[in-house]
């Protein structure tokens, strides 16, 4: 599958929920059309106690939502891929209550409030999209809760890489069932609730089970219904399957 153009990742995947017009279409286009912004390697975007000034747009790179306590420890309670808004309607916050950092060289465009705002105005089609964009954030924000609360490691672990090969497929980086996943085990670690230790143990019973194969950022699941039947994984939850099919436009 070839990759859509960068600036178009985020119509891509919002017309996996609805069909748009073409007025809806150039709208959407023309919001993430502003100047990218670039941040580097483990650098933040935005921090907790900042106050948001709109919408954060992933244009190219992997950016990941976190928390960190006091004494330094830090939970990744999200990964934001190509075409992910962060927090579509966190504008209307007095001041963020997480940070949003970079795993990888990010670029971003920040969609100002009132162009959100504007294309919520546009009509049924574009809002409930844009409202479907941030419910399924919420469903995967649940399903994380249950991997941290009732998957074991090994289920955990493969029903991350489950969800992530589902996510870059809609936006045209999966090729069969290869991609790219540039996290360390320190990173899986943070996600899963794990330790660096057990994640590397982990990785390496896929591994050992035939189901995957991972060197440096290059990941392929090498069976991957083997590994959903592992992880216990139902993408129902990404809500892929045209959710607004009955407000689709005819051209």
């Amino acid at each position: 599958m070839s990759p859509a153009p960068l600036a178009n990742r985020l119509l891509t995947r919002l017309q996996h929920y609805v069909v748009f017009a073409d007025d809806e279409r150039a709208a959407i286009e023309t919001a993430c059309a502003g100047p990218p912004l670039a941040v580097r390697q483990r650098r933040d975007l935005i921090r907790e106690g900042d106050r948001p000034r709109g919408v954060n747009l992933i244009v190219d790179g992997w950016a990941f939502r976190y928390k960190t306590l006091e004494d330094g420890r830090r939970q990744i309670i999200a990964f934001h891929l190509p075409g992910d808004l962060c927090d579509v309607h966190g504008y209307i916050l007095r001041e963020m209550d997480h940070s949003v950092g970079a795993l990888t060289p990010v670029r971003y465009v920040e969609i100002p409030r009132d162009q959100i705002e504007a294309l919520a105005a546009l009509g049924p089609r574009v809002n409930q999209a844009l409202w479907w964009d941030a419910l399924t954030g919420a469903a995967i924000q649940r399903e994380w809760t249950v991997n941290l609360g009732q998957r074991d490691a090994l289920e955990r672990l493969s029903h991350l890489f489950c969800e992530l090969i589902f996510r870059l497929r809609v936006v045209g980086m999966v090729d069969g069932a290869r991609c790219e996943i540039p996290l360390t085990q320190t990173d899986l670690a943070e996600a899963t609730g794990m330790t660096p230790v057990h994640v590397n143990r982990m990785v390496q019973e896929l591994r050992s089970r035939n189901l995957i194969r991972w060197k440096g950022r290059e990941f392929e699941a090498l069976d991957l219904d083997g590994l959903c039947d592992v992880a216990m994984f139902n993408p129902a939850y990404l809500h892929l399957d045209h959710e607004g099919r009955h407000l689709d436009a005819n051209g």
